[in-house]
This record gives C-alpha cells, structure tokens and sequence, in this order.
C-alpha cells in the first residue's frame, strides 16, 4: 500500500515531543548538538525498552486484522472467469449470476456461516436469482450489524469494479471474520444482494420482508459498492454519522482525506434501509463523476476523466478495472468498522490479547508515552496493532510514532470520539512509541499493542 507524507499530531505538542526526545540523549550534549547544527541523523540507543510479558490468554484482538488484498484480488478473478464462462456477464437474471451466487454461498458455508439463499418473490426482474444472507453466530442477537454490497452486474459486461469489488471484498472479510473467531459484542450479518441494477430491489425486498422487530434490531448498515475504480476516489456514505465517522476515523489513521459520497447518495442498496430508518454508511471510490483538479492533487489519478471509465461497459474487467491501493484501503476500512462496532476487547477490563499491554492515568490534555514513558525497536517490516480503552465519558486519542532521526513523527492515529481506539500500521524496521492523550477528559485506560 503507498502511503501518504506523514505529520506531527495536531496541537501545540511539537516542541514537547521534541524535548522528550532530546532528553533520552542529555549524557551526550556534545554529540546531539553537533548532529542538530549538521543536519545530521541521531540514531537512537541500541536498548530499547524492555517488554513486559504477554497475556496468558488468547483472548480476542480489539484491533482489526489485515484484509488480505491479494485473497480479495482471487474472488475477483473468479468472478470474472464465471462471466467468461457464461457470456460475459453477471446480471440477476443470467447464468453468470446463478454461478456467482453459488461461489459465494459454498464458501461462507464452509466457513461456518449460516447462509439462506433469498428468494425474491417479489419486486424483482422476473427470473433474478436469489439474495445470499450469511450470519456468523456469537454475539447479541438483539444487536444486528449488517454489512453489504450487490452481487449482480449489468448486462454489458462483468462487472468487477461494479460490484464484484464490494462482493470480493466482503466475502474476504467474511472469512477473515470465521478464521479469526473473535469474541462477538453484536450479532453480524452479511448481504450479497440481487437485482440491484434494476433499481436496488434485491436489498427492497429483504428490508420490507423484516418486520418491525427485526428492524429495531438492525443497529447500523454499511454499504460497499465500486470500492476499486481506477481513477477513483475515497467516498464515505453519510460521512457526518457515527457510522460514517467510524470509517472515516480508519482513513484517518493513514493520512488518506475522505469527502462525502453524493454521486452515489440514494443510488446503491443503503438506501433501502435508509428508508426504513435504519443508520447507514459506506464505502464507494466513484463512478461516472468527473475527478476534480482538487480531487487529484490530494488522491491522485487524472483530473477532467470520470472516476471508473468503465463504468456500466463492458470494459469493466478483470485485472484492468481494478486499482489494488483503494480496494486494500476499503478492505481494511470495512474491517476496522466491523472489529470497532460488533468485536469485543475484554468486556470492558481493557485491551487484552497483546503481546505488549500497560495502564496509566491521565489529566484532560495530558499525555503519556509508552512503553512506560520510552521507546521500542523492531528490526523487522511489519504490522502495528494497537488498542487503547479510555474511561467512560472521555475523549481519549491514541498515536503511534517512528524516530526519524531527529524528532518523533506520527505514522498512524486513532482519533475518532470517544474513550476507546484501535489502529494498524504497515511500517518498516526503526524506533517506535505510542501517545495516549487525553483530548478530554480524565481517568484510567489500558493500551495494548503488538509489533513485528
């Protein structure tokens, strides 16, 4: 994954960032200021911290795993061999589709899901086939969190980045979901849905089939269509929601700005339980708009050319519709919200499950650093995980920064609102800590992390 020019966290807080640094090196003033005035790199010490001992239990990371990107990719190649298979397209009514239902089903039951093939009996084209609906056992039954994206194209190809992208993905991250077996807070329920070319009537049909109950039950949608075009952009379905801070707050923690979905406001599968009143949110990269000159200075691609040309044609293949970057992003975006929303921590005593864990207590607009106030080195690339559990009430955030040389430098942040965040880090061999600061606020938390 390319990632973006990274920043100090925002605040007065370079200078004190600076002088903790410079402190760790007060037994060699001379050394240190002949490295500052030449520009000069300061490596750090060659002793780091040492590690307190791991947990002894396999409890369950509050930090959301990798989406492999590479596994998402081989859905997509088979989708696109079934449309070679079967005239070169998926669309609901077609033998394509039959066969990408199928593919998706027999995974998910293999995984341990129980999975319904939904008739649409009404509503729907004559002859669409069925939506897929995999619910995965554990968690409040009361508390629904659904996850979706259409499985069906249009008939004039077949449609990878519409939707096979979305589809792919989510059936990775069903599977990543079983393999990893976490602890569950809610109930999580995955829709691959039908007809959703024809104006979004698999995803009508499912919504006014629930009665009143199973609706109340249903906490948050999240939609996932067109997660990988080529020219594409980084879009949230209803940014401004807690849903879609959730999102946001992963995109957030690796330097990629996100905008508002309004080409796709009211035109995928969220909108039929938008207007059910359930809350919805959601990932899309774009389609038939026209990337601004703003939009490609912060993003990249070509300004003045839509956000996926293929859209809607039959152009629209497999490998060369697909950008790798944002697809890997929405993945990992789309895991972030499912771990951060229905996944449980600890039930509430901390982040456990870390190989590296500590407590501390902080004022509102302090800071800590850890491990316990210095540093640690990997000398391996790498994931970072993390997770930090503030006190009910709070406004906790939490940094990981990487020694450049001459100061700390933040690499990846966890700041959405509230007491509790978790992030994830691609990073490389170097010097590592953590900041917890107390944006507002005070009390108790736990942080727990894990290095290569």
């Amino acid at each position: 994954m390319m990632m973006n020019a990274y920043s100090l966290p925002a605040g007065n807080h370079t200078d004190t960032m600076r002088s903790t640094a410079l402190r760790k090196f007060r037994a060699l003033p001379g050394l240190l200021a002949l490295a500052l005035a030449t520009g000069g790199l300061l490596a750090l010490p060659t002793t780091a911290a040492a590690a307190p001992t791991a947990p002894g239990t396999a409890a369950a990371l509050a930090a959301a795993p990798n989406i492999s990107v590479d596994n998402v990719k081989a859905h997509l190649q088979q989708f696109q061999t079934i449309a070679n298979n079967n005239g070169g397209r998926r669309n609901s009514t077609s033998a394509g589709y039959t066969a990408s239902v199928n593919y998706v089903h027999d995974r998910l039951v293999a995984a341990g899901y129980s999975v319904t093939k939904q008739n649409c009996t009404s509503g729907c084209t004559a002859g669409a086939g069925p939506n897929v609906i995999a619910e995965w056992p554990g968690g409040d039954p009361n508390q629904v969190l659904m996850l979706g994206a259409h499985l069906d194209s249009v008939s004039a190809g077949a449609g990878i980045n519409d939707n096979a992208s979305g589809s792919g993905m989510l059936l990775e991250l069903a599977l990543t979901l079983a393999k990893q077996n976490p602890t569950m807070t809610k109930r999580v329920r995955f829709a691959w849905w039908t007809d959703e070319e024809q104006g979004l009537r698999g995803s009508r049909f499912y919504v006014n089939t629930l009665t009143s109950s199973e609706r109340s039950r249903i906490t948050g949608y999240f939609n996932f269509d067109m997660i990988a075009s080529t020219n594409g952009g980084y879009f949230i379905n209803r940014i401004t929601s807690s849903l879609g801070q959730t999102l946001k707050s992963y995109y957030d923690s690796i330097g990629v700005p996100t905008e508002e979905n309004t080409e796709g406001a009211g035109r995928s599968d969220d909108a039929s339980f938008n207007s059910a009143g359930i809350q919805t949110s959601g990932v899309a990269a774009g389609a038939s708009y026209t990337k601004t000159s703003a939009q490609a200075t912060k993003w990249g691609g070509t300004a003045g050319q839509s956000y996926d040309p293929c859209y809607h044609r039959s152009c629209d293949t497999y490998p060369s519709n697909v950008s790798t970057t944002i697809l890997d992003r929405a993945a990992d975006a789309a895991a972030h919200a499912l771990w951060a929303l229905a996944v449980g921590s600890g039930g509430g005593s901390g982040c456990t499950g870390y190989r590296s864990t500590y407590s501390g207590s902080l004022s509102s607009g302090g800071n800590a650093y850890h491990p316990n106030g210095s540093y640690f080195y990997t000398g391996a690339s790498g994931r970072h995980e993390a997770c930090l559990k503030g006190p009910t009430g709070t406004n906790f955030n939490l940094y990981l920064q990487k020694w450049n040389g001459l100061s700390w430098v933040t690499v990846a942040q966890g700041t959405s609102p509230g007491p509790d965040e978790t992030l994830s880090y691609n990073g490389t061999a170097g010097y590592y800590r953590y900041r917890v600061h107390a944006y507002s606020g005070s009390g108790a938390y736990t942080l727990g992390y894990n290095a290569p």
